[in-house]
């Protein structure tokens, strides 16, 4: 059994992401297996918030260097998780 911590890794703290606060969006790293239901559900009882929607990003790694050495960054999954007009989310204090 997976808990709500396992489905949501972290929040994404970019100028993007903040951009899309004002249209009532926060984004989320989320664990490369997490459904779009589990990842609603996850937020809207962690953040006691009403969710309308969960779109879902697969980034993958890219290829990169570090002291002539090769290494490949790992995937991950980002949701954009839409709230319900007048909710929000302070991810700036945590959990």
């Amino acid at each position: 059994m997976t808990t709500h911590y396992d489905v949501i890794l972290s929040p994404v703290i970019t100028e993007k992401a903040t951009k899309l606060s004002e249209a009532n969006q926060v984004v989320f790293r989320v664990a490369l297996n997490a459904t779009k239901p589990q990842i609603a559900k996850a937020v809207s009882d962690l953040f006691k918030v009403k969710v309308v929607g969960v779109n879902t990003v697969r980034v993958k790694g890219k290829p990169k260097q570090f002291r002539q050495r090769p290494f490949e960054r790992s995937d991950y999954k980002k949701a954009i998780v839409t709230l319900a007009e007048g909710q929000t989310i302070d991810i700036t204090t945590g959990l």
